[in-house]
C-alpha cells in the first residue's frame, strides 16, 4: 500500500494534527489495510494493526477508538483516493483524452494499490455495511455529476450514444478486475500488473476496447 496513505484525507487536515500525529495515523491506515485485506474485518485485530504500525495498542487507541473506527476510516480513505481520477474528468476536454487518461489512472491504481481495491470490493459484496451512507450520498453525487459530463459529450456529437452510468460501471469493472482477480490473471497469463510490459499492454487494450465502443479512437491512434 506504499503511497496510498500519503494522500492525507481532508478530515485529517481539519483535525489540526501535528506532522508526527498525521504520520502515525497514516502508519495505522497502512497497517490496517494490510490486516483487513488479509484477515477480513472479523479476523483482524487491533493488536496486530498496532504491531505492524510500530506502536503500542494504547498509542493506536489514542488515534482511533476501536477496530470499527479504524475500518471505517480505512474504507473512507480508499474511496477518497480511488475516486480522485473521476473527479478530474474535464467537461471542456477532449473525450478521448479525458476518458483515456481516466482509464490509465484506474489501471495504474490497480497496479499500485491492489489490496485497497480488494478490501473495498469485499466490503461492497457484503452489502457495504460500513460505507453504504457514503455510497448513497457522496459517491452518488459524483457519478451523477460526471454522468452529465458524458451526456453533454453525447449531445454535442462527440461520442456515441451510451448510458453514462453504465459506461462508468464498465470502466470500474474492467480496470479493477486486474487488482481484484490478479491471482487468476497471473495463473492464466504468467503475468500481472507488476510487469511493466503487461501493464502497458493492459492500458492499451482496455483503453482501445472502451473508446472504440463509444466511437472514439484511442489516444495514440489517428481518427
Amino acid at each position: 500500500m506504499t503511497g496510498l496513505s500519503g494522500q492525507t484525507s481532508q478530515n485529517f487536515k481539519q483535525g489540526g494534527l501535528s506532522r508526527i500525529q498525521e504520520k502515525n495515523r497514516n502508519l495505522i491506515l497502512e497497517a490496517a489495510l494490510s490486516e483487513f485485506s488479509k484477515k477480513g474485518y472479523s479476523g483482524a485485530t487491533v493488536e496486530r494493526i498496532a504491531a505492524d504500525a510500530g506502536m503500542s495498542k494504547s498509542n493506536l487507541l489514542y488515534y482511533f477508538s476501536s477496530k470499527e473506527a479504524i475500518y471505517k476510516e480505512t474504507l473512507a480513505h480508499i474511496l477518497d483516493v480511488w475516486l480522485a481520477p473521476l473527479k478530474t474528468l474535464n467537461p471542456d476536454g477532449d473525450p478521448a483524452q479525458e476518458l483515456g487518461e481516466y482509464i490509465r489512472q484506474k489501471i495504474e491504481m490497480s497496479a499500485r494499490f491492489p489490496e485497497a481495491s480488494r478490501l473495498f470490493a469485499n466490503e461492497v459484496m457484503q452489502g457495504a455495511p460500513q460505507i453504504l451512507p457514503i455510497l448513497e450520498t457522496d459517491l452518488k453525487r459524483l457519478v451523477t455529476e460526471k454522468s452529465q459530463v458524458i451526456e453533454d459529450w453525447i449531445a454535442s456529437g462527440k461520442i456515441r450514444r451510451v448510458d453514462p452510468v453504465h459506461l462508468i460501471f464498465t470502466i470500474w469493472a474492467t480496470t479493477q478486475h486486474y487488482a481484484d482477480f490478479s491471482v487468476q490473471i497471473k495463473a492464466l497469463t504468467g503475468k500481472d500488473l507488476s510487469d511493466p510490459d503487461f501493464l502497458k499492454e493492459t492500458e492499451a487494450s482496455v483503453t482501445s476496447f472502451i473508446l472504440h465502443g463509444i466511437g472514439l479512437s484511442g489516444p495514440q491512434e489517428s481518427d
